[in-house]
């Protein structure tokens, strides 16, 4: 497969970060800001990188950036600004707090695209990562529907999707921790030595 055909890299960087009390796109990681790990490992994948955020900090990296279309509804929100903004059939859509992706972990998404799946998401440790997924941009319209029923839970909207999971090797796992708490980050900074 021909990678950066036809692809959009989706950033979802609107979170209201309350346990970590910064937006932690920012948090560094090895003199790199979190949000350029996930810049770095869509760019070699995809023809053009959106970043969804109200914060215009973001346009540092010269990005598109897009305004979340309905605020303070999560992902479910985000997801949907972001297949709105995209010309693409095919999305790789990342949140912002995964700084140890890599292009190697979403080219297994990519290979995994087929006629019926709608969202092709990563399994990691067991765990399902749908901030870590391929999505085709004619669902939506489905997550549209959910934002105007007040349905917020991002696993909800999947579950009324065609999805599957990329489960990944033991060797990948560790490339899709997420951040989340001061304690998390310095856990993440203690391991890679920062």
């Amino acid at each position: 497969m021909k990678y950066k055909k036809h692809i959009t890299g989706i950033i979802l960087a609107g979170g209201k970060s309350s346990r970590m009390g910064t937006d932690k796109g920012f948090l560094i990681l090895n003199n790199k800001p979190f949000v350029q790990y996930s810049i770095d490992a869509l760019k070699p994948l995809v023809d053009e990188v959106i970043i969804v955020s109200d914060n215009s900090d973001y346009d540092v990296f010269g990005l598109k950036r897009i305004i979340d279309i309905t605020k303070n509804a999560g992902p479910v929100s985000g997801i949907y600004s972001g297949l709105e903004a995209s010309k693409t059939e095919l999305n790789l859509i990342l949140s912002c707090d995964i700084p140890l992706i890599t292009s190697e972990v979403l080219k297994q998404l990519i290979n995994a695209v087929d006629e019926n799946s709608e969202i092709i998401q990563v399994e990691s440790n067991s765990k399902t990562m749908p901030l870590i997924a391929l999505y085709k941009r004619p669902i939506k319209d489905k997550f549209k529907s959910f934002l105007e029923q007040d349905e917020r839970r991002l696993r909800v909207a999947i579950k009324a999707c065609n999805y599957k999971n990329v489960v990944l090797d033991e060797v990948y796992q560790n490339t899709t921790v997420n951040v989340n708490t001061k304690e998390e980050l310095k856990q993440i900074k203690d391991a890679y030595n920062d």
